[in-house]
């Protein structure tokens, strides 16, 4: 069978995102570990995912950037919370995703995730890069996921190629996607916070709900708030 790649944070977007492959690649996993505050709750997620997927899994560790990192995902710096309407005020968002912006993230997860590629074969590299998340974070953006590709094709002698299927999805179409490819979505976690149930209140938590919640779909997660 072919193989992929999966960039999977456990979240929401990923967790689709690698469904949709699921039945014709064997999908080998990669979670990383860079000082966040809601890893172990992250990893617990991806384990779950992969093992009911039947995907393979692992952890790569990148203690360096946490160091460089002045996000409040891996600082100690406060998570900001958000009410409803935050998440349409452009303003607003701009503001929580310089607070949780990580330097060069999707970059160097983006580029690791092809040196494991190349070094098993594998065709495709599975991100859950969605429109949504892009209004606010650039490396998440379709004009992004293009550069990169083109970027593997000069920079790579091998054939590969980054696949974002919720790339032009926002968050009710990701889990309608997820319905349609019978995607594990309660097994998925989102919050940035790391607690054991989803904070309910980081703008990572509330759009997983207001998605969810606008399709009259029942989200199996469980929310402090």
């Amino acid at each position: 069978m072919k193989k992929a790649i999966s960039v999977l944070s456990g979240g929401l977007d990923c967790t689709v995102a690698t469904s949709v492959y699921s039945k014709d690649y064997e999908i080998h996993a990669i979670t990383f570990n860079y000082g966040q505050k809601a890893f172990q709750r992250e990893v617990k997620a991806a384990k779950e995912i992969c093992k009911k997927m039947n995907w393979t899994h692992e952890v790569i560790d990148l203690p360096w950037l946490s160091k460089i990192s002045t996000s409040s995902l891996n600082t100690s710096e406060e998570i900001p919370e958000v009410s409803l309407d935050d998440l349409d005020d452009p303003d607003k968002s701009s503001e929580t995703a310089s607070s949780v912006w990580v330097p060069a993230r999707n970059t160097v997860f983006t580029s690791i995730a092809l040196s494991y590629a190349e070094s098993i074969g594998a065709e495709i590299i599975i991100v859950g890069w969605d429109a949504e998340e892009a209004a606010t974070f650039p490396d998440n953006s379709k004009e992004y996921l293009e550069k990169f590709n083109e970027l593997i094709g000069v920079g790579s002698p091998d054939n590969i190629k980054i696949e974002a299927p919720a790339i032009d999805l926002d968050k009710e179409e990701i889990v309608k996607l997820g319905v349609e490819v019978g995607a594990p979505m309660e097994l998925s976690y989102s919050c940035y916070k790391g607690s054991d149930k989803h904070c309910g209140v980081c703008e990572s938590c509330m759009r997983r709900k207001r998605a969810f919640k606008k399709l009259n779909i029942e989200d199996l997660s469980e929310y402090e708030n």
